[in-house]
């Protein structure tokens, strides 16, 4: 959706609006959305350049937990690193596109730490300099020092821009800093106010983001005691899956949470007695396991119930979002295992290198495995179905795949499934409503559109939609009604504009429509119906150079548009180009063979051009 869908990527002004707009997208992720945009003039929507960048930003971000490990002095870094980097529950980060604001921002996010811990902790903490602090740690000493501190709040500021789940990090820079040092003075925390500021700032903006998103109403209306409750059984899940990473799923089920069960409780009190244990036995184990899982549960934070996002809809729990926080519990296992293998196995590092190499390799075997899934939507739908049957999201996402390959049927069953699980679910609604519509089913689709709107007055594509449907039937009026109330929930609704500009020119009304068609393709330029559309509305008015324009440029966004074929030949007919004309009479049957009124147009062309020799 952030590359496919997104209108922002394919013109400059769509560069100004990502970063100058912060409604323009869902998120105001201004430096993800600029990748994307600097990948999408360089290779369009081909999928291997996108997913290249993903898996490269992710081995950085391996080197980079390598690099921060080894500043800390964590025995194990490099196992560790290794381990993150194979781990199959960072799969989605990577192999899902639109986790790029993961990689991307984790690559921020470690770099900003690094950096951080260079300037904080002046031992190299590699060749055997211990990571002590100086007298001054935290004010600059000199030119370099300071230069460090500037780029380290640079970097967290681009972490930022790229994701706003890492706004956590100096919260885990200071608790790095007590675990290196048994204290924090208030130079420490001085230093990073800067960063607190500019996370909050940026974190309460993506909370009021999310609520227009639609992050609000009764599938996020939980009290607080069920919000602590989703925390505390999210935290066991995340930890689970990285200990046992068995039966990862795109959507995982969402749990059914109830204040009035007693052993939902355990979940949370088991967390919090871990917690009170590890800090109880701080003097003879060390603070590493009590700084690890604050800095596991802090950087989940965000992303645990206590703040409504989107996602919640679906599932309480993703994989993606444990991908920064997944670091500290690896770097503790790491460690565990380094430490036992170099007090047990003196001298017999063969064995320690073989069980290191054999959990690397079955990480890497099930990473592999989990990667397929991601082949297409349709794969992963099927995938997130197979172990999660009742999942509404994936039933409608499946239907939607299968409507776009021709398989009305079956897409129209996953609707009908989605709705089954949830009645509510106004998008499966439209969708199959839309499904309808294409098998000709007008009346059926008409009353879905209206069950749609009155579970959600404001939701624009079934308002829009209902508007075609109705126009289908001959019902213009109403049809242009519904356009209009489209316009005045969504004024930059494209597909509005182009299906009212459709009914104004059904009446009559040429001009009218023009202007319609132009307004949609200012808003949304790679629009190739509103060109098609336009250059009909402009053969009316006889302009046929700029109608064979604009199909022309239909043609160029959509090379297998039929219409636009079509309607090109008969453009070029009237200007006797009838050789061009035949060639994509022939190309809109070729592409559609049942599309008739093409096919009649080359037979008579055909016939006019044999009468005539």
């Amino acid at each position: 959706m952030h590359v496919t869908e997104n209108p922002l990527l394919k013109n400059s002004d769509g560069l100004r609006r990502i970063w100058f707009e912060p409604g323009a997208w869902a998120h105001y992720y201004p430096l993800t959305l600029t990748s994307f945009w600097i990948e999408y003039q360089i290779w369009g929507l081909a999928p291997l350049g996108y997913h290249l960048i993903n898996v490269l930003l992710h081995v950085l971000n391996a080197f980079l937990v390598w690099r921060v490990l080894l500043r800390l002095q964590v025995p194990g870094a490099l196992f560790a690193a290794a381990v993150f980097a194979l781990h199959p529950v960072h799969v989605e980060s990577v192999a899902w596109v639109s986790e790029r604001k993961n990689v991307l921002s984790g690559f921020f996010y470690l770099s900003a730490l690094s950096i951080y811990l260079r300037f904080a902790l002046r031992g190299n903490g590699i060749k055997g300099v211990p990571a002590t602090p100086t007298k001054n740690s935290i004010q600059p000493s000199g030119r370099y020092y300071k230069g460090l501190y500037t780029l380290s709040l640079g970097l967290y500021l681009c972490a930022l821009l790229s994701k706003t789940i890492t706004c956590t990090l100096p919260a885990v820079i200071l608790a790095l800093l007590w675990w290196q040092r048994d204290q924090i003075k208030w130079r420490d925390v001085q230093a990073l106010i800067p960063m607190f500021l500019v996370g909050v700032a940026l974190g309460i903006n993506t909370i009021f983001m999310e609520r227009s998103a639609g992050a609000q109403g009764t599938e996020w209306a939980f009290s607080f005691t069920d919000r602590c409750l989703i925390a505390g059984r999210a935290l066991w899940f995340y930890a689970g899956k990285l200990v046992w990473p068995d039966n990862l799923i795109f959507t995982y089920p969402r749990w059914q949470i109830d204040s009035g069960l007693w052993w939902q409780y355990l979940y949370p009190l088991a967390a919090l007695a871990v917690m009170f244990t590890l800090w109880m036995i701080r003097g003879r184990i060390g603070k590493a396991p009590i700084v690890a899982v604050l800095i596991f549960s802090g950087t989940l934070l965000p992303a645990l119930g206590f703040i409504n996002y989107y996602p919640m809809r679906f599932s309480f729990v993703a994989d993606h979002f444990q991908y920064l926080a997944s670091i500290s519990l690896i770097a503790v296992f790491a460690s565990i295992a380094a430490t036992a293998f170099k007090k047990y196995i003196k001298g017999k590092y063969y064995i320690g290198l073989a069980g290191g190499l054999a959990v690397l390799v079955v990480l890497g075997i099930l990473t592999f495995s989990q990667g397929h899934i991601y082949e297409n939507v349709e794969t992963l739908y099927r995938d997130t179905l197979t172990k999660n049957p009742n999942s509404w999201m994936a039933h409608n996402n499946l239907g939607a795949a299968l409507l776009e390959r021709g398989d009305i049927d079956d897409a129209i069953a996953h609707y009908k499934k989605a709705l089954r699980l949830f009645p509510d679910y106004f998008e499966a609604r439209t969708s199959l409503a839309g499904a309808l519509l294409e098998r000709g089913d007008i009346d059926g689709a008409i009353a879905h559109y209206k069950k749609a709107l009155r579970i959600v007055p404001d939701y624009v594509d079934a308002r829009n939609n209902l508007g075609a449907a109705l126009q289908k039937q001959g019902n213009i009026d109403d049809a242009i009604a519904h356009y209009m109330e489209s316009l005045r929930i969504e004024p930059d609704s494209a597909g509005a504009h182009n299906n009212l500009g459709t009914a104004l020119k059904e009446q009559g009304d040429i001009a009218g429509a023009i202007a319609h068609y132009r307004e949609a393709l200012r808003i949304k330029p790679d629009y190739a119906g509103a060109h098609n559309n336009l250059g009909l509305a402009l053969i009316e008015q006889d302009n046929i150079n700029d109608a064979i324009k604009h199909y022309l440029e239909a043609l160029r966004i959509n090379p297998d548009y039929e219409k636009a074929h079509n309607n090109l030949a008969i453009a070029l007919c009237r200007k006797n180009n009838f050789t061009l004309a035949l060639r994509h009479f022939r190309k809109a049957v070729e592409i559609n063979p049942n599309y008739h009124a093409a096919r009649n147009n080359l037979n008579k062309l055909l016939l006019q051009q044999k009468n005539s020799q």
